[in-house]
């Protein structure tokens, strides 16, 4: 059966799936306008919110956009690029929310605000949370995107400003994010087996654990499935930097 035309394939005269469908120039505008290197990272993430990570390639990017693959090489040079743009726009987003308020009183209610802002921009795009570790594990400092880099000296002039030493301030900036890293991934990670399942131990798959071998796990499975938010987010928080001040 022939898949269903969108009104975006109507708009282009393409039909989905049909190889003999008209190729774009590397130099068409797309279907909304001139590229830019912002539109092509915001249609990337939005690729990503919608379908997850596995949803993303040049092709597909450019099928998105209206344009050959080939077009997009001008603002990205292959996935890997994509990706890294994509831990640059969760940065972004962060710097954004973050200058939309007011700043806290204190250096310990400020770090608190920058990880429930953390938090609000990865409820906003989970599938881009692995990133901030995979792809930052492999680029050297002074490659990274600008706004990462700003996180970072945010972080550390905060820290310097409140009075700490250098090298404290690198210790406490060390845990806090590798800490705020941490929670999100395990407040985030995938827990649901079958979404659609209203029975809450079919919908977690708790009959694929082995009674025996896994007793403690299969009783606290609800619990863990259920979000922490950010009020265990800020209790964990304090209680890191009891450890450290």
């Amino acid at each position: 059966m022939p898949k269903k035309r969108t009104e975006t394939d109507k708009a282009s005269g393409t039909v989905p799936g049909n190889a003999e469908a008209p190729a774009r120039r590397a130099a068409d505008r797309g279907r909304y306008g001139r590229l830019s290197r912002e539109r092509v990272l915001a249609t990337a993430l939005e690729i990503v919110d919608r379908d997850g990570l596995s949803a993303l390639s040049m092709r597909g990017l450019g099928a998105e956009l209206g344009v050959e693959a080939m077009a997009l090489y001008r603002y990205a040079d292959g996935k890997d690029a994509l990706l890294d743009g994509l831990v640059e726009a969760f940065f972004v987003a962060l710097e954004t929310d973050l200058d939309a308020g007011k700043a806290a009183p204190g250096w310990r209610e400020e770090l608190d605000r920058i990880a429930r802002a953390a938090y609000g921009v990865a409820l906003r795009h989970p599938h881009v949370v692995p990133l901030l570790a995979t792809r930052l594990l492999s680029t050297p400092l002074a490659r990274r995107p600008a706004a990462v880099l700003r996180a970072d000296e945010r972080i550390i002039a905060l820290l310097r400003d409140a009075g700490l030493s250098d090298r404290q301030a690198v210790r406490l900036h060390r845990a806090f994010t590798a800490w705020l890293l941490g929670w999100l991934t395990v407040e985030l990670r995938a827990m649901d087996d079958d979404p659609d399942e209203p029975d809450p131990a079919f919908r977690l798959g708790l009959h694929r654990l082995p009674a025996r071998e896994l007793p403690r796990l299969r009783e606290s499975a609800p619990l863990m499935a259920e979000r922490g938010g950010p009020e265990d987010l800020s209790e964990g928080l304090d209680a890191l930097l009891r450890a450290f001040t």
